[in-house]
């Protein structure tokens, strides 16, 4: 596989980074969030988060017309720190958590694939991202 180019999107979350972990790997929060849009929904999450362990979750259009699978394989879990996987497609994704107090900045970088905009790819994953930042700042635990 040719090197691609990589994408970096980021937040803030206005919460401590042990909620923000919780949040952003425990299956019954990621069908919460892990949307792009008001339109779209996860109805399907499973994660087994360790090194090795897969992940797996189902996005769809509310309307039934689209829908995909997002998957892969733990690279590395550092708890509080780091997360790294490889999707089923083979491309690198590495989130870093870096909590201050009660503020934890997420900084998400992945390989951007072929057959998209580098712009449209930018967009979709910080929509995620601003999604999870709304959910884990609104959410009690």
């Amino acid at each position: 596989m040719e090197t691609s180019k990589k994408i970096t999107v980021a937040t803030t979350v206005q919460a401590p980074v042990e909620k923000v972990w919780k949040y952003w790997t425990e299956p019954t929060h990621i069908r919460e969030w892990s949307a792009a849009s008001d339109d779209w929904h996860t109805p399907f999450a499973e994660n087994d988060l360790r090194a090795g362990g897969k992940f797996l979750s189902r996005m769809e259009a509310k309307d039934g017309s689209f829908g995909f699978d997002f998957g892969g394989i733990y690279d590395e879990v550092k708890l509080h720190e780091v997360i790294a996987y490889t999707m089923g497609d083979g491309r690198k994704v590495k989130i870093t958590f870096k909590g201050r107090e009660n503020e934890t900045e997420v900084i998400e970088t992945f390989d951007a694939e072929t057959e998209n905009p580098i712009e449209v790819q930018q967009q979709g994953w910080q929509a995620i991202l601003n999604n999870f930042k709304k959910y884990a700042e609104q959410a009690t635990i």
